[in-house]
């Protein structure tokens, strides 16, 4: 049976039907389409005004990719430069080969490249040694704990390395909705109350922050990709499999196939959470070691850090952040920690 004509110019022969909709588009149709509702995200929810210089998080991955190339097409008519800022983990065997899709990614697409590494950036700590640091401690499963926290900051400064006046990351439907069930399946009310919006305005001294993406399912990023014949990276990082979020993108899964309209619903119930007076956070304030928005005396990256630099990475992870409330000033780093022992830089 041959594929029915398009719905949108009824000329060409449909590619596909947009998994939350069954609309039939050709590859055409489908691209003009996907770049269309981008656009609406950005201009309606006011994420980048025109003159921004915007530091694009750009990881090699697929999500990164399609988001930078349709900024690319885009700016021209927001009115806004782009700049790609990549992060060096220190992951071997898998970082090395990221890197080199971006590098590939900004020659092709003549965008300026700066690369932050976390060795540079952390006295010395890669996620290697990090991974290594946490395997006796019953905390391997926490890499992505530490990366995350970790990778953010270094995002942050590669930003404002460049001149940035905004951070966009290419976190889409999908990535959004797990994010919400773990929140919910961990308790976390602090996060969730946090976790609604297009991105954060940048409180506290800190670049604004967006996901254009967030409104995209993950499969039409793919198809994106894929009928733009993008180039990019997609082997999955080496620490991934112990993470978390792989039981919540698995429960994920599960919601969809029963309710094709999950991953938005979940994407939008976050938008709308509101808690109860007593449940809500304390007001941030300023980390007393970089200065930094923080809930505590210490922000989330410079915890870890000295929970590292201590050789106890467990003081900053759940209960255990308690002790390190408790302990107050830091000590010297231990002997354990990673290869070069610089002081942790402030930001």
């Amino acid at each position: 049976m041959p594929a029915p004509r398009c719905a949108s110019c009824h000329k060409a022969r449909a590619a596909l039907r947009r998994p939350r909709s069954g609309q039939a588009l050709c590859t055409t149709c489908f691209c003009a389409a996907f770049e269309a509702e981008v656009l609406h995200t950005v201009v309606a929810g006011r994420l980048l005004p025109p003159g921004a210089v915007v530091a694009v998080g750009a990881s090699g991955g697929k999500d990164s990719t399609v988001l930078a190339h349709v900024l690319r097409e885009l700016a021209p008519r927001l009115g806004i430069s782009l700049h790609l800022v990549a992060v060096d983990e220190g992951i071997g065997g898998y970082r090395d080969a990221a890197l080199a899709a971006v590098r590939r990614q900004a020659a092709r697409w003549e965008l300026p490249l700066t690369v932050v590494a976390y060795a540079e950036l952390f006295g010395g700590w890669t996620m290697d040694a990090v991974a290594r640091s946490t395997a006796g401690s019953g905390r391997s499963r926490s890499c992505c704990t530490f990366c995350g926290v970790l990778r953010r900051r270094a995002l942050e400064e590669g930003a404002r390395r460049v001149g940035a006046t905004h951070v966009v990351t290419g976190h889409n439907a999908d990535d959004m909705a797990e994010t919400v069930l773990m929140n919910f399946l961990r308790g976390d009310a602090g996060r969730l109350a946090r976790g609604g919006g297009l991105g954060s305005p940048g409180e506290g001294g800190a670049l604004p922050r967006c996901r254009p993406l967030q409104l995209a399912s993950q499969k039409e990023v793919v198809l994106y990709a894929h009928f733009r014949r993008l180039d990019y990276f997609s082997e999955e990082c080496v620490y991934a499999p112990e993470a978390f979020r792989g039981h919540a993108r698995d429960l994920l899964k599960l919601l969809e196939a029963a309710r094709p309209s999950a991953v938005l619903d979940l994407v939008h119930s976050a938008e709308r959470l509101a808690l109860a007076p007593a449940a809500r956070p304390p007001p941030p304030g300023a980390c007393s070691r970089c200065g930094a928005l923080a809930s505590r005396a210490l922000c989330q990256a410079c915890a870890l850090l000295e929970g590292l630099n201590r050789g106890r990475p467990r003081l900053a992870i759940g209960k255990g952040r308690r002790g390190l409330d408790e302990e107050g000033s830091p000590r010297e780093p231990q002997p354990s920690g990673p290869p070069t022992s610089e002081p942790i830089p402030g930001f």
